[in-house]
């Protein structure tokens, strides 16, 4: 009989594959079982360096579907511009290929603002969402911030992890600069909706933000009001949707944060509303 020494042995492989949807062959794995949450990772990213040890953990209690979205990892890209609205749309076609009716979501930055056009946009398919480091206009983010976006180049990312993710992991490894224009170019549409979309949409939420993530606590608070926050809970009644902001915490730490997030995701998940 073999011992397993190492616990990443123990560990159960996932299922993976690529779904047709909307014109895309779309990368995605399932680990554990449970109810499903369905991870939607930042732009430029890919499920390894965006989820390393969040599926792990969340997946002992759950059914964890991560995917890699358009032009990202294995997902190869296509002439359609890549904005939140669209890929929402994305999300929701794969629930359907995959015969989930319904699932909680959880992204990071532009996968945040994935999640949360997934659940305005298909309200029957989204259960709860979890939105890290995002925003639901432009203007949610600092000025510098959104300044920067646009003169991002390949140039900017050469060496660094998620050059070598992309060359790595995509069908067109030598396309990483066609690829990061098409992203930089899709920024500006297709992202925004208005506070009465928000207000009126039926799943609850968790916004998590670091208090120096790069969003306007102004926009962070606006979002929380908007999802029925800012009551006085001992009082009266509470919402179900919640708030965590992060001391000591960037865009790019909040990923770093995973011991406090995930309890606080699973607590949220698991709340009867």
């Amino acid at each position: 009989m073999t011992l397993i020494t190492n616990a990443a042995a123990a560990q159960p492989q996932p299922t993976t594959g690529y779904a047709s949807v909307n014109g895309l062959k779309m990368y995605y794995e399932v680990h554990g079982s449970g109810a499903p949450v369905v991870l939607l990772h930042g732009a430029f990213m890919t499920i390894t360096n965006n989820w390393d040890g969040w599926i792990a953990e969340l997946a002992k209690t759950r059914q964890v579907i991560a995917v890699e979205m358009q032009g990202h990892g294995r997902t190869a890209d296509i002439p359609r511009a890549m904005t939140a609205a669209n890929l929402a749309d994305d999300v929701a076609a794969l629930l359907a290929y995959l015969k989930i009716p319904r699932a909680d979501v959880l992204g990071y930055s532009m996968g945040g603002g994935v999640a949360l056009q997934c659940a305005v946009r298909h309200p029957d398919q989204v259960r709860k969402a979890v939105i890290i480091s995002s925003t639901f206009r432009s203007d949610g983010m600092l000025a510098a911030a959104r300044a920067s976006i646009p003169k991002l180049t390949a140039e900017a990312f050469k060496g660094t992890p998620l050059e070598t993710e992309y060359k790595r992991l995509s069908p067109t490894p030598d396309d990483f600069p066609k690829f990061v224009k098409h992203l930089v170019s899709s920024g500006g549409s297709g992202n925004e909706f208005s506070a009465e979309k928000l207000r009126a949409t039926p799943a609850p939420m968790f916004f998590i933000h670091g208090d120096a993530d790069g969003v306007r606590l102004a926009h962070v608070a606006e979002m929380f009001r908007l999802k029925g926050g800012e009551t006085h809970g001992d009082m009266g009644p509470r919402t179900a949707s919640r708030l965590a902001i992060l001391p000591n915490t960037t865009h790019v730490t909040l990923m770093q944060r995973m011991s406090l997030i995930v309890p606080m995701v699973n607590d949220f998940l698991d709340a009867t509303p």
